[in-house]
């Protein structure tokens, strides 16, 4: 199928022209028209977004365990332009993430059409610092174990493609070597100095998990984590964009600090997509209010607001606009493993594409090269 007038973004920029759909894959991008192709009508096309950190939606937590509950939030993010992602656990005892990391398999092996593609979990959890635990429950943190973690690995057939760890705890520079050699091992939750931080990255950390949030602020004789991120090219931030967890200027410093190397993420919880109430996380108590989830003692307990949101916001922000869709769908594809195959608009990768207005107002999703 072809379809043109469009402006289409790829991964060298937006160009005015059409494109292709074989065997659901783009299969050729071209200026110009051609008989008998879908009139986009001038519209904005993007690659489907990719989220490598949500925890759940419309009431449904990946580290719930439960297929169904995981389909409603693939199906929801699926509907907010998110064609992508990675289901996001929690620090929670071995087994509980094992049955979830089963359920994320099923969902990736089963690949219903209209709901977001499972491309890898990230494991947020439990290597922690309990100075900086967040939201996360410290009744479950540990120090990095890698045997554990490979047990969990291999136990969904390498579908993990995050893990993150803490680099001040006894151990974190030799789980980041080992680990790896498997997945991208990110930063998170953190107390770290500077120095330890470094130890962590030149050991094969190569990822920054909700650059700010749980970890010590930048400063100019201790700069920490972010100072040790920002300076390795080869490290990426992650970045939340809903205008509670990150000032819309730090949001811009972000992308100084971090050149092309920003990943926009929801860290959304079960309450994106509900109404204001009461919700659970990783077995506690959540507040949402207003947009605002929090626990009981009124630590920032994640997002309501989904990927698509965010990448609007950045750009109201002030990021610039090819710059802030890079960081929703090309970045954090790289991060996964998933270059080439999702995130762009290019020959041989899925397709995925958005249809926008010129204000990047969603009309719609397909999937695959079918509209969902």
């Amino acid at each position: 199928m072809d379809f043109q007038n469009a402006l289409i973004f790829t991964p060298a920029g937006f160009f005015r022209g059409g494109f292709t759909v074989e065997n659901g894959r783009f299969a050729e991008l071209f200026e110009g028209a051609r008989p008998g192709a879908a009139d986009l009508g001038g519209a904005t096309v993007l690659p489907g977004l990719v989220d490598i950190h949500t925890h759940g939606a419309m009431g449904a937590d990946f580290s719930d365990g439960d297929g169904g509950g995981l389909k409603r939030m693939a199906r929801y993010l699926a509907s907010r332009g998110v064609t992508s992602f990675a289901p996001t656990s929690m620090t929670l005892p071995y087994e509980t993430l094992s049955a979830a990391f089963a359920t994320a398999r099923a969902l990736a092996d089963e690949r219903p059409a209209d709901c977001a593609r499972v491309a890898g979990v990230h494991m947020e959890g439990p290597f922690f610092s309990e100075k900086k635990k967040g939201a996360q429950n410290g009744a479950y943190l540990k120090k990095p174990d890698f045997e554990g973690f490979r047990g969990l690995y291999e136990g969904c057939g390498g579908l993990v493609r995050i893990v993150d760890v803490a680099p001040e705890l006894e151990g974190a520079a030799d789980f980041a070597a080992k680990a790896s050699a498997l997945c991208t091992v990110s930063v998170a939750h953190t107390d770290a100095s500077y120095e330890e931080a470094c130890a962590v990255f030149e050991a094969g950390a190569s990822h920054l998990t909700h650059l700010y949030n749980a970890m010590p602020g930048i400063h100019h004789r201790k700069p920490g984590p972010i100072g040790a991120a920002s300076e390795r090219e080869g490290v990426a931030a992650e970045l939340i964009c809903d205008g509670l967890h990150v000032h819309p200027s730090a949001v811009r410093m972000a992308f100084r600090l971090f050149p092309g190397r920003v990943c926009l993420i929801s860290d959304s919880l079960r309450c994106c997509g509900m109404s204001d109430g009461e919700y659970e996380l990783g077995g506690q108590q959540v507040f949402l209010s207003g947009g605002v989830a929090r626990l009981a003692d009124g630590t920032i307990a994640g997002a309501a607001s989904d990927l698509y949101a965010d990448l609007r916001n950045a750009i109201a922000f002030g990021v610039p606009k090819e710059e802030a869709i890079r960081a929703a769908t090309l970045l954090p594809a790289r991060e996964i493993g998933r270059a080439g195959e999702v995130g762009e608009i290019s020959p041989g990768a899925l397709a995925d594409f958005l249809v926008c207005g010129g204000d990047l107002a969603l009309r719609e999703v397909w999937i695959g090269g079918k509209r969902i």
